[in-house]
């Protein structure tokens, strides 16, 4: 429970830690080598974290200290899914709907985050000028010709 809880935290630590980087760093900004590196190597750790450590600590803490095994049925609550559900619901089938849950979790935050990192310093739709727009819905945008 403690190495789960651990590295689940770390994790949330360091994805937080990138938000508010991301909030006051410039989007224009240069880039030195030294800066490129650090980023690189604080990714990868997140990453590390996110989808392989976290999930194992999971899976280790299920099938030891939960003890979630094939051997053991899921019956609810007054043996309510044995009674309800078509099929044999185990703790394994559990445990790996959770960690599939983690990984999801993971994979949609890293999603959002990279776009919220690349869109950072772009202005928001609503302070967009409008465009003026053809009879058919698209934006009409006057080419100019570079002498």
């Amino acid at each position: 429970m403690v190495a789960f809880a651990v590295t689940f935290l770390v994790t949330v630590a360091s994805i937080a830690g990138a938000m508010a980087y991301m909030k006051r760093r410039p989007a224009d900004a240069s880039l030195t080598w030294g800066e490129a590196m650090a980023a690189a190597t604080f990714a990868f750790f997140v990453f590390f974290m996110a989808y392989g450590v976290v999930p194992h600590q999971w899976l280790t803490w299920a099938d030891n200290e939960l003890n979630w095994r094939q051997d053991r049925l899921l019956l609810g609550p007054g043996e309510i899914f044995a009674k309800v559900l078509p099929f044999e619901l185990t703790y394994l089938v559990v445990r790996d709907v959770v960690v599939s849950a983690i990984y999801g979790g993971f994979l949609v935050g890293h999603m959002l985050l990279w776009s919220a990192w690349q869109n950072r310093g772009k202005p928001k739709r609503k302070d967009r000028p409008e465009l003026e727009t053809s009879p058919f819905g698209r934006p009409l945008v006057k080419l100019t010709r570079k002498a």
